[in-house]
């Protein structure tokens, strides 16, 4: 199949109801909706307020997508959807919306990854060349893979445990800083000290490519309670020193372990030596700036896509959709919703694994 493909996404795998329309590398339209105010009081996602909200508003989401890209049904090859992984309500509501729409207008039902959306946005923004090495760095999920295809990813290290968003977002809730927690540190980080509170940086004196991040929430919760002991309390001042050291030492992780992972990838000895960095925390300038600054030193390309499709959106999803079809693949009405789904299956599982399969 050679035509350039229009795609309409679906994506509902977390907190952001989204719905776009990609027409072969061109994003006609991208609609997102987030729940933030839904879940303030609450310090985090709850996985039913969040599935109810996508049940409301999909199809309103939907409508302001085709839109905004002046098109109907009838202009679309196919609908692609989130399946998984993710809050399975959530995904479960964008499944069973596209599969509504699929019977009610024969168009071909595209199921999609959440996390080959992320990971194969490069292509959908700089159609960057196979093979290529993607940190997939996100609030639930953060992973080392050489993508080789659109559907072969090879994952070479990851986080063992907390994922380096839900680090940001737990460590912004011991500060007393809003939700979101990666933007509320960042901008507090502006005004802070990197240096004044000496925190661990996990597993940098261990070889390979996986990371830990659990230990550093530990070490901020004992600084914080050690300036709270002293002082009686948090300054805005003590707020930005740990929010700055706290990004400091996930910059300084994320950088070395890119290198080790860099130096594996370019082993491959690919035609162009191509890096790339997707996910909500792909959003933040100060771990940009030092990968970008890592891969100028190795004469390797670096790519961040527009902060818009770092965090949650469904024309990666669209994108994604694109390269299944054009690879001839479709799914039916039998499509499930899953709450885990790894993209390299063959890799042991790094966060453990039970009945509904490996966790990452």
């Amino acid at each position: 199949m050679n035509r350039t493909l229009t795609i309409l996404g679906i994506e509902s795998s977390c907190d952001d109801t989204a719905a776009a329309v990609v027409r072969g590398h061109d994003v006609l339209a991208s609609v997102v909706y987030g729940q933030t105010s839904l879940h303030a009081d609450f310090g985090g996602v709850v996985p039913e307020i969040a599935a109810r909200a996508h049940a409301e508003k999909l199809d309103h989401c939907i409508e302001e997508a085709l839109a905004e890209a002046e098109l109907t049904f009838s202009d679309l090859d196919g609908i692609a959807v989130t399946a998984g992984p993710g809050l399975i309500g959530g995904v479960l509501s964008g499944v069973m919306c596209a599969k509504g729409l699929c019977a009610a207008t024969g168009l071909p039902l595209i199921g999609v990854n959440h996390l080959a959306g992320h990971a194969l946005t490069p292509r959908l923004t700089h159609q960057v060349a196979y093979p290529y090495l993607m940190l997939l760095v996100s609030g639930g999920h953060c992973q080392f893979l050489i993508v080789k295809a659109h559907d072969t990813f090879q994952r070479i290290g990851g986080t063992i445990d907390d994922a380096p968003g839900e680090a940001f977002d737990k460590t912004a809730r011991l500060l007393g800083l809003p939700q979101p927690g990666g933007p509320s540190i960042e901008k507090a980080a502006k005004t802070g000290d990197p240096k004044r509170f000496a925190l661990p940086r996990p597993l940098l004196n261990q070889p390979g490519c996986d990371m830990s991040f659990s230990g550093l929430k530990t070490a901020i919760l004992r600084a914080r309670d050690s300036v709270v002991a002293e002082k009686g309390g948090l300054t805005a001042q003590d707020q930005s020193d740990l929010s700055a050291s706290f990004q400091a030492a996930i910059t300084d992780v994320l950088t070395e372990k890119t290198r080790r992972a860099l130096a594996e990838y370019l082993e491959l000895t690919p035609a162009k030596r191509s890096f790339a960095i997707a996910g909500g925390v792909a959003a933040n300038q100060s771990v940009r700036d030092e990968l970008l600054a890592l891969c100028a030193t190795l004469d390797t390309n670096f790519m961040a896509p527009p902060l818009h499709l770092c965090t949650d959106n469904a024309a990666m999803i669209a994108y994604a959709g694109i390269e299944r079809m054009m690879a001839g693949e479709y799914d039916d009405l039998t499509l499930s919703a899953r709450p885990r789904w790894p993209l390299d299956g063959r890799a042991a599982p790094m966060l453990g694994s039970g009945k509904k399969g490996a966790k990452a």
